[in-house]
């Protein structure tokens, strides 16, 4: 390109750079549409998901597969997110779908903890799926440093933990309602381990620190809920 030597402004940059906007709203417009798959699996998994609260422990196996067919549904639009982002800088864009992908890692957390298998092996009720073994049934890669694509990240994986904690605390007060009193007791039990991990971390991320703030109070309520059936005798005494 010649040198412009006229003191005019070449009209030439602004074009560059509106083809520049245009190619990243393309980008963001391909992901947001695969995002709104997303979104709307992910409302049938809640849905799914939701019904817990009315239910006995005995039957959360209706649930639990009813809930993996809305996940397996996830899990693709997933695969498709990640072949299209990982054509692109992942930091430039994953705040586009980072709160999706907490939803639908939550999904696959509280799914798990019910006692779906979800592709692991045999599932059981209070289990907690680690970061590895979430990445394992969305089929991405997880926390990755080498290389530009795609992955589930850390802070990902405890925002959708924090998630679970309190959907687990409103189990507790309704599983009291079914008379399914074990359930509120393993609940306490679980989120009161899941508190002792969060005190270990020293969290950078500023949202996630300030969400981490309210297990606590997750844990005090399902702990006032475990006290008052105990007062009731509504628990055996060697739990």
């Amino acid at each position: 390109m010649a040198k412009n030597t006229s003191g005019m402004v070449d009209p030439a940059i602004f074009d560059y750079l509106q083809s520049k906007i245009d190619e990243d709203t393309e980008i963001r417009d391909q992901v947001k549409t695969i995002l709104q798959d997303l979104e709307k699996h992910g409302r049938h998994s809640q849905a799914s998901l939701a019904k817990a609260h009315s239910t006995q422990a005995s039957q959360y196996g209706t649930i639990v597969e009813e809930t993996e067919i809305s996940i397996a549904d996830q899990i693709n639009v997933v695969e498709r997110l990640a072949g299209t982002a990982s054509r692109y800088p992942y930091y430039k864009y994953n705040s586009l779908w980072s709160r999706d992908i907490q939803n639908t890692m939550f999904h696959v957390l509280l799914c798990g903890w019910l006692g779906g298998s979800l592709g692991l092996g045999n599932g059981y009720q209070g289990r907690l799926l680690t970061l590895e073994e979430v990445g394992r049934v969305l089929k991405v890669p997880i926390n990755l440093k080498d290389r530009d694509a795609f992955h589930l990240t850390i802070e990902e994986y405890l925002h959708a933990l924090i998630t679970l904690i309190d959907e687990l605390s409103r189990l507790a007060i309704n599983a009291v309602i079914q008379a399914d009193f074990a359930i509120s007791l393993q609940v306490s039990k679980f989120i009161k381990d899941i508190y002792a991990g969060f005190q270990i971390l020293n969290l950078k991320n500023d949202s996630l620190r300030r969400r981490s703030d309210s297990i606590k109070y997750s844990v005090k309520k399902v702990e006032d809920i475990v006290y008052d059936l105990s007062l009731r005798n509504l628990i055996p005494k060697e739990t």
